[in-house]
């Protein structure tokens, strides 16, 4: 094993063809970097290749790197320029790029999460705001902004959802019966998870629910045939249509109000709120509004279970000025809490309290590895909804990195129940 690199291993590979420039231009396009930013970023990580239990090979056919899964670099120099004027995010756009490729890739990105906090030598990570993109002025999720961030995401098409989702359509951690999980277990896995949650809120007969965040509607048309009276909100028109139909196919009208609504914007109280994965598209900003929110919606003695993705709290701190890959392609104005913010937030805003919690991240690490086995198997269908390329090879980034994430233990979900502190008045804000 090496770890150095000569200019002959540098020379790039021919631009790949296929990236349309119209809709893809940061990726059609190297960007423009110094040759000094180009050269600190190569030598960063060669020097962190030295350490991890990785194995690059070069178009030359030398191996860099300690041994491990493999990252084949075929444009090194473009691979550089994009890490050194974009960070994560170059490193990102460089795979959609197809300048470099891994059999494994979320072997790869795991021997990668497992060591983020170490990447970048201590000096520089001292210097992060320097060199770290800052969130655009668009990334954050006022009034005004919230709308268009979840369309850009969740209002791609239901039908391209419907292809990896199982047939309940829940885009959200399962809670799969035994690990490893099958595409069996799918169904009872995601039942599994909306039923604690439901239980978590004591929802039953005649329950008024709030659910924020309605998805395409399976925890609301599960807390209906409980007798529960629901009122879920979302924000995405293509949800929204889809969930609709859904509550129409299954006779439950009367028990099912669908809304597309601000968090801020609803109205009344109810005897139990739940919301699946929905803080994190929030912002960091608005987690005071957040829990300010679901406090003056709950009734007395009302109870909110919440599902949450979520970090280390010193990786949240860290990073929560970063402008991201995911923030850029995939989820703009989204930010992943950690559970200290969470109770620190909740405690400095609100009277309510985190009394139970249950992470079970190495399930979200299954329901992603299903997801992608899914999609991939459905790569025609993809092309014939309209999406190219570029855009599979940036969702099969997505998901294997989502994945990678939860594997390496740097992502946790958690299921946790929130109530009023018992010495504060019901009602009390």
């Amino acid at each position: 094993m090496t770890t150095s690199v000569s200019r002959q291993d540098a020379v790039s590979a021919p631009a790949p063809a296929g990236v349309d420039a119209a809709r893809w231009p940061d990726v059609a396009a190297v960007p423009r970097c110094s040759a000094l930013r180009a050269a600190v970023a190569e030598r960063v990580l060669r020097h962190a290749l030295a350490r991890l239990p990785l194995s690059v090979r070069l178009p030359s056919g030398r191996i860099l790197g300690a041994g491990g899964p493999l990252l084949e670099l075929r444009a090194p120099e473009d691979f550089y320029r994009r890490i050194g004027a974009d960070g994560l995010i170059g490193f990102g756009e460089s795979y959609m790029a197809r300048e470099w490729e891994a059999e494994d890739l979320v072997g790869v990105l795991t021997v990668l999460a497992e060591h983020a906090a170490t990447l970048i030598p201590a000096p520089l990570q001292r210097l992060r705001g320097a060199w770290a993109r800052r969130q655009p002025d668009g990334g954050h999720n006022t009034p005004g902004t919230s709308r268009t961030n979840i369309a850009h995401h969740y209002d791609l098409s239901n039908d391209l959802f419907a292809l990896f989702l199982d047939e309940t359509l829940s885009y959200s951690s399962a809670l799969f019966p035994q690990l490893p999980a099958r595409q069996a277990d799918f169904v009872a896995g995601q039942h599994r998870k909306i039923d604690r949650l439901l239980d978590l809120a004591e929802t039953g007969p005649g329950t008024r629910l709030l659910e924020i965040g309605t998805g395409w509607g399976e925890l609301a048309l599960r807390a209906a045939r409980r007798g529960a009276h629901v009122v879920t909100v979302t924000l995405s028109e293509e949800q929204r249509a889809l969930a609709e139909q859904r509550v129409r196919r299954a006779g439950l009208q009367d028990r099912i109000t669908v809304q597309l609504r601000d968090y801020r914007q609803i109205e009344g109280r109810y005897d139990a709120v739940v919301s699946v994965e929905m803080i994190e598209a929030v912002g960091a900003a608005y987690w005071p509004a957040y829990f300010t929110a679901l406090e003056r919606l709950l009734a007395p003695g009302g109870r909110i279970a919440l599902q949450a993705i979520t970090m280390p709290h010193d990786r949240m701190l860290a990073t929560r000025r970063t402008y991201t890959w995911i923030q850029k392609y995939i989820f703009p104005g989204g930010f992943l809490p950690s559970v200290t913010a969470i109770e620190d937030c909740a405690r400095a805003h609100t009277t309510l309290r985190v009394t139970d919690r249950a992470g079970f991240g190495a399930h979200y690490a299954e329901t992603l590895r299903l997801w992608r086995d899914r999609f991939t198997q459905h790569t025609d269908e993809v092309d014939e909804l309209g999406f190219d390329a570029t855009f599979r090879r940036m969702w099969t980034f997505y998901l294997a990195y989502s994945e990678a994430g939860f594997r390496a233990r740097y992502l946790d979900v958690h299921q946790l129940l929130l109530r009023r502190d018992a010495a504060a008045p019901d009602g009390a804000s």
